[in-house]
């Protein structure tokens, strides 16, 4: 197998694991909106943090997603968090579990960073039927 092989069966693995992970309708939206300026960033994602690190052993999907929602609020990223949402649901998330990450962030990340995520967590939670 040639590096571009190598590159394309990471990428498929990796699309299969984030439409699995974030869902098909945001899959794509993304494949709608993919341009030469931002196809190659689009394509570490898949290969990178789908296709490798979504699927390391040892912490599952769901665990990965309470991780995620954490750095998330500490990096107060809210596109990402919202994002991040969904596939935390998708992965079997409760809205009590998200909600206790954001409680204990509050002792590392500081308040205002919790608080933004649980505004966001709110707003998705509530239009996806969680609260």
């Amino acid at each position: 197998m040639n590096e571009d092989q190598a590159h394309a069966a990471l990428r498929a693995r990796g699309r299969t694991e984030m439409r699995e992970i974030l869902g098909a309708p945001y899959t794509e939206a993304r494949d709608k909106t993919t341009t030469p300026f931002n196809a190659a960033t689009r394509a570490l994602s898949e290969e990178m943090a789908y296709a490798t690190l979504w699927t390391r052993p040892n912490l599952d999907r769901k665990q990965r997603s309470l991780i995620t929602l954490a750095m998330l609020c500490a990096l107060n990223h809210p596109h990402e968090l919202r994002i991040h949402l969904i596939a935390a649901l998708n992965n079997g998330c409760t809205a009590a579990e998200i909600s206790e990450v954001f409680t204990h962030a509050v002792a590392y990340c500081g308040f205002p960073a919790a608080i933004d995520a649980l505004r966001m967590a709110e707003q998705v939670l509530g239009e996806e039927g969680k609260l």
